[in-house]
């Protein structure tokens, strides 16, 4: 019996930072059904939008964009970067220095065994990537980002 104890308890740890979702939790201003999300996503933007994943490094377009213009979110349209922002942080994914005003959220992410910052839309919470301390300057930033949660919109 205490062997059962033990792996039910270390299988709870080990497993409690990957169930839910933050979009699962939070309210947000447009929200929709399954269903919904699935009829108008791709599987790979479903994977990443709704289900926190990650596109495959420099398999984005938008990573090599330089065009002025907005990044909008692809699952509400809500303008959340500005090419302003942006810059070649060497990873394949596009990278910025710093959201639009209000267009972000933020949550801890305890997946792979250490403590992120990941991103998300204000409005519907897609998740977007992660923002991590290796930026450059004015802000330090880097906003790390799937290119398949966003739509480019040049100006």
């Amino acid at each position: 019996m205490k062997r059962r104890k033990f792996l039910m308890t270390t299988g709870a740890v080990i497993c409690a930072p990957l169930a839910g979702t933050a979009w699962s939790k939070e309210n947000f201003e447009i929200t929709r059904s399954t269903a919904e999300w699935k009829a108008m996503l791709t599987d790979i933007q479903y994977k990443v939008m709704r289900r926190e994943g990650t596109e495959r490094s420099g398999s984005s377009p938008l990573d090599q964009n330089y065009a002025d213009g907005t990044y909008l979110c692809r699952g509400c349209d809500l303008p959340v970067y500005s090419s302003k922002t942006k810059f070649d942080s060497g990873t394949g994914w596009p990278s910025f220095w710093r959201a639009l005003p209000n267009a972000v959220g933020t949550k801890k992410d305890r997946k792979l065994l250490r403590v992120r910052t990941e991103v998300h839309c204000r409005r519907c919470g897609s998740h977007f990537g992660h923002i991590f301390d290796d930026g450059p300057p004015p802000t330090g930033k880097r906003h790390c980002l799937n290119g398949v949660s966003l739509k480019f919109v040049s100006a």
